[in-house]
């Protein structure tokens, strides 16, 4: 018996020594309650385009680019430029021909800036 007893201690000696070394779980951080990360986006810039003037009314301008006759692009006028193409086409607008220079922003078809003067009306 006393064999069987000296068996069953050094088991559970061995049991208790393997769990004292064994890893415990890892734990999840709490840090509170999670705050909304805020970031700050830039306006777009815009890039220049040279162009002809097709056709200009009050509300869109269509034009060629210079550097590439086939390229035909229609924009819509930005509220910053509205008030100004409506003094422009009070006087007579763009004609057909005239050289202007439009910012805008790639894959938008809207005018943040037009440059360019026109000519007289026909």
């Amino acid at each position: 018996m006393k064999r069987f007893e000296n068996r069953f201690a050094l088991a559970a000696a061995l049991a208790a020594l393997s769990l004292a070394f064994a890893p415990s779980p890892a734990r999840a951080q709490s840090i509170g309650i999670a705050q909304p990360i805020i970031v700050k986006q830039s306006p777009p810039k815009g890039v220049w385009l040279k162009a002809e003037v097709i056709h200009a009314d009050s509300t869109s301008i269509m034009v060629r680019e210079q550097e590439s006759e086939r390229k035909i692009y229609t924009f819509n006028y930005s509220e910053k430029i509205q008030g100004h193409m409506d003094k422009i086409m009070a006087k007579g607008g763009y004609q057909s021909g005239d050289k202007v220079k439009i910012r805008y922003v790639p894959g938008y078809a809207l005018a943040l800036d037009i440059k360019g003067k026109p000519s007289k009306p026909i």
